[in-house]
């Protein structure tokens, strides 16, 4: 096999590993704790709060992350015990790989042909999860991060680097 294509192969990658964010758990509908804004309400925290793969259908339907019986809406005039950000949403576990290849056209010139793929592995990147007790969707997530994709290039440059 000849050397111009077995030889000057370069391939990257990085991987990101790591927890989600914190999931803002709030109560919008009617000012329940009489403080003359919704936005300060949370519901009470009555129960761990379980989370499951949303990948899996759970008892809740598929794409549930936490189980809202953990929460029950806050009393009227009080404000609710669950925090607002204590637990994380789904973890991110992305992969990211590169191929190229410069093949030499003159004494002086090269082309670089390169390859660059995102989440290689194709594992779903599931964002947060719907956070809002007043909502028909708490404890479900609704979107994902970018899925997997690819680019090719090419471009004309020098042989050899400047040193």
């Amino acid at each position: 096999m000849p050397r111009r294509l077995t030889q000057g192969w370069n391939i990257n990658g990085i991987s990101r590993f790591s927890t989600g964010f914190p999931v803002a758990i709030r109560q919008t509908r009617g000012d329940f704790s009489l403080a003359g804004s919704s936005s300060t309400d949370e519901p009470n925290l009555v129960g761990p709060v379980v989370t499951q793969d949303p990948r899996k259908a759970g008892p809740n339907g598929a794409n549930t992350y936490f189980l809202p019986g953990a929460f029950t809406s806050e009393v009227l005039g009080t404000f609710g015990t669950a925090n607002w950000r204590f637990f994380h949403g789904p973890g991110i576990f992305n992969t990211d790989m590169g191929i190229a290849k410069r093949i030499p056209i003159t004494e002086t010139m090269a082309i670089e042909i390169r390859g660059e793929f995102f989440d290689v592995f194709n594992r779903t990147q599931f964002s947060q999860p719907n956070g809002n007790f007043s909502s028909s969707l708490f404890g479900v997530i609704t979107s994902t991060r970018d899925p997997h994709i690819g680019q090719v290039s090419g471009k004309l440059c020098p042989l050899r680097q400047p040193d």
